[in-house]
């Protein structure tokens, strides 16, 4: 393998490797040190700072040919980020993925060619309920990724969940994952079906998709 990387001109990363292994055998992966606390910290700032700014708006089911708002469905407000005008710490997080993308399509052949990511803001009491993260208008979406941007003192009872519906040999098993602060959750978007459990206080986190032609 070693050898297959220095063909190709690049260095093996100990963590992609990780990703793309648990990802391969389970379909998901989580990461706690995919960002540093620094990053973390800077990007919970921006999603605060812009949230004082009043630029969030409801979060819709579909996408932009037939989007609709259904509370009972979710919850959450978002903001859609813009690399191109992204401040340094959106600067930070957009190279990573940059680099993490790269990788994928050189050992993995994805084809991963667009990303879009946004802000999510899930208030006290809001959810999203079971759903799968393509369309049937649009099967783009590759791979889906979260990072929670939480406050460092986020515990369990604060709600939240992510959950992760899996098959275990015909079995469906649930998967349950907190979203402390800095971890980083992805998933094959077209296999696995997922909710957020009801929230106890407000939810911080960057929401995304890798996806292909």
């Amino acid at each position: 393998m070693a050898q297959l990387f220095e063909a190709l001109g690049f260095v093996e990363n100990p963590l992609y490797e990780r990703i793309i292994d648990d990802i391969s055998k389970q379909k998901f992966t989580i990461i706690d040190n995919f960002f540093s606390e620094e990053e973390v910290n800077a990007l919970r700032a921006s999603i605060l700072d812009k949230y004082e700014e009043d630029a969030f708006k409801k979060a819709a089911i579909g996408n932009k040919f037939d989007e609709v708002i259904v509370k009972s469905i979710r919850g959450d407000v978002i903001l859609w980020m813009d690399e191109v005008v992204s401040n340094p710490a959106e600067k930070l997080f957009f190279n990573k993925i940059n680099d993490l993308v790269d990788y994928l399509n050189k050992t993995c052949f994805l084809g991963i060619l667009y990303k879009e990511f946004h802000y999510a803001i899930y208030p006290k009491s809001t959810f999203y309920k079971r759903h799968l993260d393509t369309f049937k208008n649009d099967d783009r979406r590759k791979l889906s990724f979260v990072c929670y941007l939480n406050h460092e003192d986020w515990q369990p009872e604060n709600g939240g969940e992510l959950v992760l519906y899996l098959d275990d040999n015909g079995q469906e098993v649930e998967k349950v994952i907190y979203p402390f602060p800095g971890r980083v959750v992805i998933f094959e978007s077209q296999i696995l079906e997922h909710e957020v459990r009801p929230v106890n206080t407000k939810r911080l986190s960057i929401t995304g998709w890798l996806k292909t032609r």
